[in-house]
């Protein structure tokens, strides 16, 4: 069972979502918030899998509640997908940063929630096919204006170097493999072990580390 929190702070926005998880058998809401504060109380006392977190709320908002529970080392297994209102809003790679594992646009179908929450609670990370790569694009060079390798970059081989570099143009891994002429097992296993070797919690890390270290790649798209 995917145990979830829903932190936001519009009740039509917490009763939607709720009206879509407890129809499913493999997913329970354990917990609604209505601002940050109510939100880390519950994930400290309730432990979910999964936080469907606004970015926007009164009080202490989405990023800095999403700040606290990734610095808890006794919250390291909560994963936190941001719902956003717009696709270009600008708290969306400082979420990536800040630890989150994806982010949804809170118009996204009831479909799309649910294999968010699912992939997520199985240790992927969400990055809206939607938004994800217009976001990048739109957001990565407010990041950081001059590179700052990550200390574990040295440790990559090219060929992880270079599917690290894939993997941040927001494409998937079946998608890596076609444009590299490879199998997706081979991408995978280069992302898997870039990822342990950076430290990296999930793939949307792994895309601010690459912009973050300067990592690009010509993707023509």
């Amino acid at each position: 069972m995917i145990r979830v929190v829903v932190a936001d702070d519009q009740s039509l926005i917490r009763l939607g979502l709720r009206t879509i998880l407890d129809a499913e058998d493999d997913v329970a809401l354990v917990a609604e918030a209505a601002d940050g504060r109510e939100a880390l109380a519950a994930v400290r006392q309730v432990r979910p899998d999964v936080v469907l977190m606004d970015i926007r709320m009164p009080g202490l908002d989405g990023l800095a509640a999403l700040a606290e529970i990734s610095a808890d080392p006794a919250l390291a297994d909560v994963r936190v997908i941001m719902l956003t209102t717009f696709e270009l809003d600008e708290y969306v790679f400082e979420a990536l940063r800040g630890g989150a594992s994806g982010f949804l646009l809170k118009d996204a179908d009831s479909a799309e929630l649910l294999r968010a929450i699912r992939a997520v609670a199985d240790g992927g990370s969400l990055l809206a096919p939607s938004v994800t790569r217009t976001v990048i694009r739109a957001f990565a060079g407010r990041a950081r204006q001059a590179p700052a390798p990550h200390p574990g970059l040295g440790r990559l081989t090219e060929r992880e170097r270079e599917m690290v570099a894939w993997v941040a143009t927001g494409r998937s891994n079946d998608e890596i493999a076609r444009a590299l002429v490879v199998s997706p097992a081979t991408v995978r296993t280069h992302v898997g072990r870039a990822m342990l070797k950076l430290g990296a919690r999930d793939r949307a890390q792994l895309v601010v580390f690459a912009y973050e270290s300067g990592l690009r790649v010509d993707d023509g798209g």
